[in-house]
């Protein structure tokens, strides 16, 4: 089958075996996406050589479970232990012994076929198209939030970036009702949030220790230093985006102010699922381009351009 590998920071499309792990489900690909995790571990940011791509939306087509076979599915992409201290103690995301679908140890979805665990395994309602439960994941990411702490109304919640993930938070915490602003700088994630009526802020305008939530999702150091300017004393950072090497932080003001640091990655798929369902959240509006497998190399190339949000990749 077709695949995109990536080794020594170098992507190729290349023919390797189709996937065979005993016990878990044969997927066919239907659609993936790409995300700024894709773009960084090409350029380096963790050692991973292995196929790429950890969104997505495909159809089972062998299943240790021939209820399964057929299904239209998204997947989590921690494959767990069940046996380890985290897991016994409910911190499966955290599993001593986890794969991560195209990240870690496991080879990921741009490529023909992938295999999951069934209970990885998500069914996607039939009135969800491909284009939206393609997204299940990263939306999946930003409700994580929502399941760390309570956002309140009277909350005033301020977003740092509005790129891939930057948007589906920004969709996502809008639905709480809560005083939401957004720092944007390009035109189209502008046009994006003012769409949904969601109140856009400058760099500039935004003032010290005014915020009571801020969640960072650029993963630079200049987002990170203007999320801790922007925290109020005893209020709560949410870094929702990682950082390659090392950064340089006060942690003398953090402990003065009492700020409280939330790190957030993966998220639950059902009520992701259920969002796009009910049509709360529209992630669809993200899509700039779509390319065939056998183009994803130019896929990659367009998704690495500046202002560019969601690059999908067909496998049909």
């Amino acid at each position: 089958m077709q695949a995109l590998w990536l080794e020594n920071n170098q992507i190729s499309l290349r023919e390797v075996s189709r996937p065979v792990k005993p016990g878990e489900a044969l997927i066919k690909i239907r659609k993936a996406g790409i995300c700024s995790t894709d773009l960084e571990l090409v350029r380096g940011y963790y050692p991973y050589t292995g196929i790429l791509g950890h969104e997505f939306v495909g159809e089972v087509v062998e299943s240790p479970d021939t209820t399964w076979v057929g299904a239209r599915v998204v997947g989590e992409i921690n494959a767990v232990c069940g046996a380890c201290e985290a897991c016994l103690n409910g911190r499966p995301t955290h599993c001593e012994n986890r794969t991560v679908l195209g990240i870690s140890n496991r080879d990921g979805v741009f490529a023909e076929y992938t295999t999951l665990p069934l209970a990885n395994l998500h069914r996607v309602p039939d009135s969800v198209s491909d284009e939206m439960a393609v997204f299940t994941e990263p939306l999946a990411a930003a409700l994580e939030i929502q399941e760390q702490i309570q956002i309140k109304s009277t909350d005033r919640v301020l977003v740092v970036g509005a790129g891939r993930l930057g948007q589906l938070i920004a969709q996502t915490l809008a639905l709480t009702g809560c005083n939401l602003s957004v720092v944007a700088r390009h035109t189209f994630p502008k046009k994006l949030l003012t769409a949904r009526g969601i109140r856009i802020t400058s760099e500039e305008e935004i003032k010290p220790h005014q915020w009571d939530i801020v969640v960072e999702v650029t993963g630079s150091p200049d987002g990170f230093n203007l999320a801790r300017k922007a925290i109020r004393p005893r209020g709560t950072l949410v870094l929702k985006s990682t950082y390659k090497g090392e950064m340089t932080v006060d942690f003398s003001s953090i402990v003065v102010d009492e700020i409280n640091i939330l790190g957030s990655r993966c998220g639950p798929f059902e009520p992701a699922l259920q969002l796009l369902e009910k049509r709360e959240v529209d992630p669809t509006v993200l899509i700039a381009d779509e390319f065939k497998l056998g183009d994803v190399l130019k896929a990659f190339e367009k998704a690495a351009q500046p202002g560019v949000l969601k690059v999908l990749v067909e496998n049909k």
